[in-house]
C-alpha cells in the first residue's frame, strides 16, 4: 500500500487540494486510489501518531487504520491531507523555530503504516506573506502576534530546515516540495503527482486554482482556448495558462496586503529574498522533488 501524506503547510492550501481530488474520486477509485473524507481519518489518524509517539504500530493495528479509512480492500494507494499534521496553528513557531515538530511528527505518522510505501508532499510559501496569515487567518488577535512569533529570530527563518528535518527523520521517503506562489500554473502537476494517477481518463479541475485568479471572461476563453488547441504537455499548458493570466487576472487576487505592526519594507524585501535563496537550497537537497515552474 501507499500513502500519500500532504503535510499543507497552513495557509497555503485551504483544503483546495482535497476538494479537487474529491472531485475526481470515481476516476481515482477505478485505479485503485482513494480519497477518503477527512472525517473518515484526520481525528484519529492524529490521535493514533499522539498515542504511539514514534512507536511502530502492530500490524494489525495498521490494518484496524485502514479498515476505518477505507472502503475497499482492492486499493493500492491512499490520500492524507491535513494542514494541522505537524501542529496546530498557534504552533507553527514554537520553541523559536518554524515547524519545530517537522523532526518527528511526519515519522510519527509514517509509523502507523508499517510495510507501506510513505510519501510526503508540502507546499511552501514567502514568510513574509505566510507569517500574517497564519497567524491573522487562525488566531484572529493581533494582540498575541509576539507570543505567536515565541520569539523566533525572522532572519532565521528557513522552509529547507523544515524540508530537511523531514527527510533527514524520514530517509526512505520521496519529499515532494512546491511553492504556493506557483501553485496556480503547477496545479494540474500537483495533483498528478500526489495522486499517481495512470489512468486514460483526464483528470478535472486543473483550472481550480487559476479560474480563482482569473476573470470569468478570462476563464471563458481559455477553455475555449485548451478545447480547441489541446496543449502538448504541462510546459505547453503553463505558457498557454501565462497568456492568458497576463491579461485576464485579478489585480487584487495577486496583491497581498502585509499590515503588521513593526513590520518595515526592509523585513519584508529580507524575508522574501531569504526565500528565494531558501528555494535554491531545498532544489538542491538529495531525495527531495522540487517542483518548479
Amino acid at each position: 500500500m501507499q500513502v500519500a501524506i500532504h503535510l499543507g503547510a497552513h495557509s497555503t492550501d485551504e483544503e483546495r487540494l482535497l476538494k479537487t481530488l474529491l472531485q475526481n474520486k470515481g476516476k481515482l477509485i477505478k485505479d485503485g486510489i482513494s480519497v477518503p473524507g477527512p472525517g473518515r481519518y484526520r481525528k484519529i489518524v492524529i490521535r493514533a501518531a499522539q498515542k504511539l509517539k514514534g512507536e511502530i504500530a502492530t500490524i494489525e493495528s495498521r490494518d484496524a487504520l485502514f479498515d476505518a479509512i477505507l472502503d475497499d480492500n482492492s486499493i493500492k494507494r491512499v490520500i492524507l491531507t491535513c494542514e494541522d499534521f505537524i501542529c496546530v496553528p498557534g504552533r507553527v513557531f514554537e520553541n523559536g523555530f518554524l515547524y519545530d515538530k517537522a523532526s518527528f511528527k511526519p515519522s510519527w505518522l509514517a509509523g502507523l503504516f508499517p510495510g507501506c510505501e510513505i510519501e510526503f508532499f508540502i507546499s511552501i510559501r514567502n514568510p513574509a506573506t505566510f507569517i500574517p496569515a497564519v497567524f491573522k487567518h487562525r488566531l484572529q488577535n493581533i494582540e498575541e502576534f509576539n507570543n505567536f512569533l515565541h520569539g523566533v529570530n525572522l532572519d532565521q527563518v528557513r522552509w529547507s530546515d523544515v524540508v530537511h528535518s523531514i527527510k533527514e527523520n524520514n530517509p526512505n521517503s520521496p519529499v515532494t516540495v512546491w511553492c504556493n506562489e506557483d501553485t496556480p500554473l503547477l496545479w494540474r502537476t500537483i495533483v498528478q503527482k500526489i495522486s499517481a494517477y495512470t489512468g486514460d481518463a483526464n483528470i478535472h479541475g486543473g483550472m481550480n486554482i487559476i479560474g480563482s485568479i482569473m476573470e470569468k471572461e478570462g476563464q471563458r476563453r481559455m477553455r475555449a482556448y485548451l478545447a480547441a488547441h489541446p496543449p502538448k504537455g504541462e510546459t505547453q499548458w503553463r505558457r498557454i495558462a501565462t497568456a492568458f493570466l497576463e491579461k485576464y487576472a485579478l489585480q487584487n487576487a495577486l496583491e497581498e496586503e502585509l499590515d503588521v505592526p513593526g513590520w518595515t519594507d526592509e523585513l519584508v524585501e529580507m524575508l522574501s529574498e531569504n526565500y528565494e535563496e531558501d528555494q535554491a537550497e531545498i532544489a538542491r537537497m538529495p531525495g527531495i522533488e522540487f517542483l518548479s515552474l
